[in-house]
């Protein structure tokens, strides 16, 4: 998330915005893994320059969907930021919403996600197989736009784990990815983190406060994890260093230092910890809420995070995500923020 990545590499604060089949262009972060598609970048977000068209232009957030179906295409562009015109010309932008809308009646607000000076909001189409992105600034100019086929996979979306989860830390917790699309999660593409989660702290839609660069300066780096549930320590990495600058990011080890715990079969894995946090080894017997480490930023990491997954093999990226069954049967989605249930 801007945060873990699917653990394969999506590269951290580089503003970097692509024009590809289905979609109009791409401003987006992530913790890790897969291509650069799904990855927003708050730095180029924080920096971006609205142009004069776009100061005058009175196109909001909530009117985009709207606006993209009435072929508003002159309208839309003028909202875009100067760096994004400069990756996208207007007669692209048509020529991909035109093919885009078909078939399409309407887009529904499915996600909101406010984060540091950014706000990022996803639509579904009523046929439910298409979707759009869009990240805004704070005066609603465009930063990142991106509209998608949907793939779902409905089957495994339906099996839950068979253990009852729980949230994996003390506090509110936003959740930056999560969720059954690509868009809600950027994840769901790959079946190995289908249904992984990257959870941040955030106070006033900020994760940091201060130097930017500095993991300290992030509300979850240094925060305590729990076990989810009783099991067996089956594997631990403890002594990978610590991402910094913050953005820097390590592909090389993308889970970072990562606690694995067997829960009977199901697996779940506890990614980016801090160096030499851990407080378990392998073969340890941990009962739902023993304390494992603390939150990192190790691995294919851009910011302090925690990336959490269930999955039915030990190895990460051998074995298949399992859909995670969470205790008081939350379903968490991004932009919400999840608090654990008290004992």
């Amino acid at each position: 998330m801007r945060t873990s990545t699917t653990m394969n590499s999506r590269a951290g604060r580089s503003a970097r915005t692509a024009l590809a089949v289905g979609a109009i262009a791409v401003l987006l972060t992530a913790c890790g893994g897969g291509d650069e598609k799904m990855k927003p970048d708050t730095e180029a977000a924080q920096t971006a320059v609205p142009s004069m068209e776009a100061s005058q232009n009175t196109l909001t957030p909530e009117e985009l969907p709207t606006a993209l179906l009435e072929g508003q295409h002159k309208e839309i562009y003028a909202r875009f930021s100067l760096t994004l015109k400069e990756a996208i010309s207007e007669e692209d932008l048509t020529a991909t919403a035109e093919g885009f809308i078909e078939g399409i009646e309407s887009l529904a607000l499915s996600t909101t996600l406010f984060h540091n000076g950014t706000e990022q909001r996803t639509w579904l189409s009523n046929t439910g197989n298409k979707g759009m992105m869009a990240i805004f600034d704070p005066e609603g100019v465009i930063l990142g736009i991106q509209v998608l086929e949907l793939a779902s996979s409905p089957e495994t979306d339906a099996k839950l784990t068979k253990v009852e989860y729980a949230l994996p830390f003390e506090g509110d917790w936003l959740v930056y990815w999560g969720g059954t699309n690509v868009f809600e999660n950027y994840h769901y593409e790959y079946e190995s983190q289908r249904y992984a989660y990257d959870f941040i702290q955030a106070k006033d839609n900020y994760s940091y406060t201060g130097d930017p660069l500095k993991n300290e300066s992030y509300y979850a780096f240094g925060k305590k994890i729990f076990a989810p549930a009783d099991g067996t320590v089956v594997s631990v990495v403890n002594e990978i260093a610590d991402n910094e600058p913050v953005g820097v990011m390590n592909p090389k080890q993308p889970a970072g230092n990562v606690v694995v715990i067997d829960h009977g079969g199901e697996y779940s894995y506890l990614a980016h910890l801090k160096q030499g946090s851990a407080a378990v080894k392998a073969g340890d017997q941990v009962k739902q809420g023993d304390f494992i480490g603390l939150t990192g930023n190790s691995g294919n990491s851009s910011e302090p995070h925690l990336h959490f997954q269930v999955s039915d093999g030990a190895d990460l990226f051998a074995a298949k995500a399992i859909n995670i069954l969470w205790e008081g049967k939350l379903k968490p989605v991004q932009g919400e923020t999840v608090t654990p249930i008290a004992p």
